[in-house]
């Protein structure tokens, strides 16, 4: 197979747009486009742009957690992505957006940031209401996936990492992180590094494994280190007594917390983790059975010494105006 490759012009050219969003992650200072390369005003930094018009900003400096979910997604890319199209993971997951979209409400996205976007997900099921969208992961094949599936002129990718964002300060009116959050141990600095490119009361979304249930926490004690697909030791589910205070500490405020999935998550979404569930797409009648299943977890998980006890969550964080503020009304479903 010959493998195509734009020419230099044309992997580059949409870049110009986006330069005004875009940093060096080390010093802080504006990027400009020389060739192939991204380069800061004082010239003493650089930064390679891949054929595909993607910026490399981690090959300079990067943690090494995040090094390590690199060499791992890497690995895995190919059959992440085809888990994620079987059917009965498409009907759940679509569950789980319009749990998503519900969070969010009627409202104008404006300039948007996806961190460890993969596919591009928010993207995806947000197009329409993304003035524009700056994708980074640290994974240059999930990169390449989510070019191919946002084949539009309004978003651009880049390959970095986490917790030391290259884009500028106060440029964002919403972030999502969908499935990213949890790949994240300096946590700290990622929440940071979320308020620092956030607008004075912007958003930030996120849909996350949680495991405030003891039973899931010491189920997936034993699968994070048992399944291929996962790594135990860059890979942390959240937890509501851990998150919270680190968000407020970051001058953001959690208005939004409510949880989602139960047994039918762990039959329908776990393809990459459970080998049998890839079995599923051969069954008749599938997607109406998925549809069920998220109705039956729906009504669980609606019972109120239950309602802390869904595999996801949904959030909702807004970044505090630098003026003082009223303690933010949160809408938070925990028993």
């Amino acid at each position: 197979m010959i493998a195509i490759v734009e020419p230099a012009s044309m992997a580059t050219g949409p870049l110009k747009e986006f330069l005004p969003l875009l940093r060096c992650p080390e010093t802080g200072q504006p990027l400009v486009l020389d060739g192939q390369r991204l380069v800061t005003l004082s010239g003493d930094r650089e930064y390679p742009v891949s054929p595909r018009g993607i910026p490399v900003f981690a090959a300079r400096q990067c943690s090494d957690d995040a090094r390590k979910q690199q060499a791992h997604y890497e690995k895995i890319a190919s059959a992440y992505i085809e888990n994620l199209g079987y059917p009965h993971t498409e009907e759940y997951e679509a569950a789980l957006d319009r749990a998503l979209l519900a969070a969010i409400g009627d409202v104008d996205l404006g300039t948007v940031a996806e961190i460890c976007c993969g596919r591009g997900e928010a993207f995806r099921l947000l197009r329409d209401r993304i003035r524009q969208g700056v994708g980074i992961d640290i994974s240059l094949s999930m990169l390449d996936a989510a070019q191919q599936a946002n084949r539009t002129g309004r978003f651009a990718f880049l390959q970095g990492d986490a917790t030391m964002l290259p884009l500028a300060t106060g440029s964002f009116d919403s972030v999502f992180m969908l499935g990213g959050i949890h790949h994240v141990n300096d946590r700290r600095a990622l929440f940071s590094e979320i308020a620092r490119i956030l607008k004075p009361g912007g958003w930030f979304y996120f849909r996350e494994p949680v495991s405030d249930f003891a039973p899931w926490r010491w189920i997936r004690t034993i699968i994070y280190r048992l399944s291929p697909t996962l790594d135990h030791e860059t890979e942390r589910p959240l937890l509501w007594r851990e998150t919270v205070p680190l968000l407020e500490a970051s001058g953001l405020a959690c208005r939004h917390w409510s949880t989602h999935g139960f047994f039918g998550f762990c039959l329908f979404m776990n393809s990459d983790v459970l080998v049998f569930n890839r079995l599923f797409r051969f069954l008749p009648g599938i997607r109406q059975l998925t549809r069920l299943a998220t109705r039956i977890d729906d009504a669980i998980l609606s019972v109120p010494f239950l309602r802390h006890a869904g595999l996801q969550v949904v959030g909702a964080v807004q970044r505090q105006q630098t003026q003082a503020v009223e303690p933010p009304k949160m809408k938070v479903d925990l028993a």
